[in-house]
């Protein structure tokens, strides 16, 4: 056998524990063919090798992204970034800059914003001294909260109002119009249909499909954005993707671009189930699992949002939130509901997912699998919870008896990255701080850990994350969360693809995998971890297809 390329000189990270360290690696035919000692794999090289010397960078495992919303992302790309920005002013001046450069567009929205922008709660009039005369928007960093200004809620049609299912919610203040505070996403929905994004939307606002269906053109357009997003990964070493909101087109689309040679990472799509629905529904997921089922696409699980998020106070908690007498929220499946879903879909062989931030919506989670379990059997099903920020400690020791894959994105740790501790904290409690963004502690506790960045909520990079993860704070009256450099890169390598049911095609280098594979500029083991962010992709490959180079 004579290799297509050969990874030489390089700092091999292969995440098996029975051999963690090599020297160099080959590749045939877009696997893997070997692992090993620089000498014994370079004498492999035949006259049509490529032969690449990565001067002692490090290489490992192609990251995996656990939780991220490709075609969300990559249509936010074109949007107005806000993070780091603060304050009225700067805020304006970001708007007002980005408005002249696109004066033809129905809606300018800008993206990463958060709950302590300015020095109180924003409104549409904040905006409208901005902007009076044309839609804008923030959506908050969290991606579950949007303010708009009068302008956009005048044409979205939502400034007196909107009949939104439970959990979803116009703001309306005391003179009977919309603050500008839209509460989820069919609350902000019509706001997102201003500047043509419905269709991309709908795997995450409704679970349904777009009717009628896109037409070449239409799709064509949106193939684009998601293109984006893959190059957006591609540059940050992502190989596969777990994609956490979906429906039948999300995978329509990635198809074609399979078929066009257009998909670089690997993506894994759920069928997005929703309260308004019925068992029945899950009949569109097995069709779903059936259609899409191979190394670069697939489905076979389901995801359900439990609650919100903490800084809305729509987490839903086994307390009240601090201040606030009474204000738990509620969960947005009964539990008993949730239960019955929850066997329905273990019956049927597949996967879950669940969005659960507050304890209480952490609980009914894991009472509903616990369910499922009781009632179907145990198997491998790798039943996930994604974010858990908030978790009661008799809950802890149930992930890992149960089998419940933590889900987790060290960025969204306060403090852990670009947005302050506050008023995130104040929202959970000071003697709540001990129970919240738990990563080691649910570790120890036997769970098994994915990490991902929940891209576009924070930064994608995957670099960043890691360093997050090394360095977040230590909330007072708290033990510290920090977890090691190696768990960490285990668990956006290794732990991501086992908790996709995807470690027979990435996740360690071992000879016959796919060869989804990532370069870094540097030696990680050799840098600080403050500065483990100055490293960068500076090749990945997936599937055999040189993805970037730098």
């Amino acid at each position: 056998m004579t290799p297509d390329m050969i990874l030489t000189n390089a700092r091999i990270l292969t995440m098996n524990p029975a051999n963690p360290r090599a020297e160099a690696l080959a590749i045939d035919r877009g696997r893997i063919a070997a692992v090993g000692p620089r000498a014994l794999i370079e004498a492999m090289a035949g006259p049509g090798t490529e032969t690449v010397d990565c001067g002692g960078a490090t290489v490992l495992p192609g990251f995996v992204e656990s939780h991220l919303h490709l075609v969300l992302g990559g249509a936010e790309l074109a949007h107005l970034q806000l993070t780091g920005i603060d304050g009225a002013g700067p805020l304006a001046a970001a708007f007002r800059d980005f408005a002249a450069k696109h004066p033809d567009r129905p809606l300018l929205m800008g993206q990463g914003g958060h709950y302590a922008m300015l020095d109180h709660p924003m409104t549409r009039h904040d905006l409208d001294a901005i902007i009076a005369d044309r839609p804008i928007a923030i959506t908050a960093h969290d991606h579950h909260t949007v303010w708009a200004n009068t302008a956009a809620l005048t044409a979205a049609g939502i400034l007196h109002g909107l009949d939104t299912p439970h959990g979803h919610e116009v703001v309306i203040g005391p003179d009977g119009t919309a603050t500008g505070e839209l509460r989820e996403f069919e609350a902000f929905a019509p706001v997102i249909a201003l500047g043509g994004e419905a269709r991309l939307n709908l795997g995450i606002a409704t679970g349904e499909e777009p009717d009628p269906w896109p037409d070449a053109a239409a799709r064509a357009i949106d193939k684009a954005k998601v293109a984006n997003g893959l190059a957006h990964a591609a540059r940050h070493g992502i190989t596969s993707i777990v994609n956490m909101d979906g429906n039948r087109y999300t995978l329509a689309l990635l198809s074609e671009m399979r078929d066009e040679g257009r998909l670089t990472a690997r993506v894994k799509v759920p069928f997005h189930f929703k309260p308004h629905m019925d068992l029945a529904a899950l009949d569109r997921a097995s069709a779903m699992t059936a259609e899409f089922d191979d190394d670069w696409l697939s489905c076979n699980f389901v995801k359900l949002f439990m609650d919100g998020v903490i800084d809305s106070g729509t987490a839903y908690m086994l307390n009240d939130y601090p201040g606030q007498p009474g204000h738990r929220s509620v969960p947005l499946f009964a539990p008993d509901r949730f239960a019955e879903i929850a066997t329905e879909i273990d019956r049927r062989g597949m996967q879950i997912a669940v969005h659960a931030i507050g304890d209480g919506a952490v609980r009914t989670t894991i009472d509903g699998y616990a369910a499922a379990r009781a009632a179907n059997g145990p198997r491998d099903a790798r039943h996930r919870i994604e974010h858990i920020e908030l978790i009661d400690p008799a809950d802890i020791p149930r992930l890992g008896a149960l089998g419940i894959t933590a889900s987790v994105q060290p960025p969204h740790a306060p403090g852990a990255m670009d947005f302050d501790m506050y008023p995130t904290l104040d929202m959970i409690g000071a003697g709540r701080l001990g129970d919240a963004f738990l990563c080691r502690a649910l570790a120890e506790a036997g769970a098994a850990l994915a990490f991902a960045s929940d891209w576009p909520v924070t930064d994608i990079s995957v670099i960043r994350g890691i360093r997050a993860a090394l360095t977040r704070p230590t909330y007072p009256g708290a033990t510290d969360q920090r977890v090691g450099l190696m768990d960490t890169l285990r668990a956006y390598t290794a732990g991501g693809a086992w908790a996709a049911h995807r470690e027979h095609l990435t996740g360690t280098l071992r000879p016959g995998l796919a060869a989804d594979v990532v370069v870094l500029s540097g030696d990680i083991e050799a840098v600080a971890p403050e500065a483990i962010s100055d490293l960068a992709p500076v090749l990945t490959i997936c599937g055999g297809r040189v993805t970037f180079r730098g």
